[in-house]
């Protein structure tokens, strides 16, 4: 997969060379560049935003130095791109909340491109542009705002590289984790069995897999019920 990420602070990505999304860079399974919104401005102070029209707080993103730079990393209107059109994700608090469905979706893509928006946001044409040459999204990681998009790409990076093939290397463990199934996920034990007056669950202990994976059900079903009732299919619900 090809990830690419425009922002004014490309350096806060170095830590994509560390841990298991390094070493999917290191064999090629990703291939990740973070481009200096900076470099592709043309005045001595190497600016990327303006006040806003009709007033208001703060400043905007001019549409210029991205249009450059995306310009630089999308197919032209002109050409036909090649398998998959890239897909343009930028962070933002008024977009659709990413979830592990959308990081399963994203992962089986084949270029993606990350817009790091700062100040009060990005000149609206920004957006309205890129869609007439790739699938844009607006995608928020939630009801919360940051000072950029910058941690909220590195999250979402995380998320999509893992489920690349070969990036983690026991697949079953990414089917066992939170939100795979739509539920949380269960509590897990490791050596020693008793540990500052704190037993493992003796059921753990028992070698009965099949009495093990449906304890784990449960917990899943009553973690959820207690910390994500939203999460619950219908037929899970408590009865009233």
């Amino acid at each position: 997969m090809r990830i690419d990420v425009v922002t004014i602070f490309p350096e806060f990505f170095d830590v994509l060379d560390i841990s298991l999304l390094g070493r999917a860079r290191q064999t090629g399974l990703l291939d990740v560049t973070a481009h200096n919104l900076r470099e592709f401005t043309h005045d001595r102070h190497r600016t990327v935003d303006d006040t806003p029209y009709g007033g208001g707080a703060g400043m905007v993103m001019k549409p210029e130095p991205w249009g450059e730079a995306l310009d630089s990393i999308l197919p032209t209107e002109t050409e036909a791109p090649g398998g998959d059109a890239p897909v343009v994700i930028f962070p933002s608090p008024a977009g659709t909340v990413f979830t592990q469905k959308m990081a399963r979706e994203l992962a089986q893509r084949e270029h993606l491109v990350f817009g790091c928006g700062r100040y009060e946001g990005i000149d609206q044409r920004v957006f309205d542009h890129a869609a007439t040459r790739a699938e844009v999204r607006l995608v928020s990681i939630g009801d919360y705002v940051l000072n950029g998009g910058e941690v909220a790409v590195m999250a979402m990076i995380e998320a999509i590289g893992r489920l690349i093939p070969g990036v983690v290397g026991n697949p079953e463990s990414l089917v066992e984790e939170s939100h795979e199934d739509g539920l949380l996920e269960y509590p897990s034990y490791t050596k020693p069995a008793a540990w500052r007056g704190l037993e493992v669950p003796p059921i753990l202990l028992s070698g009965n897999h099949r009495a093990i994976d449906d304890w784990r059900r449960a917990q899943q079903i009553e973690r959820t019920r207690t910390v994500r009732p939203d999460l619950l299919p219908p037929d899970l619900l408590p009865n009233e």
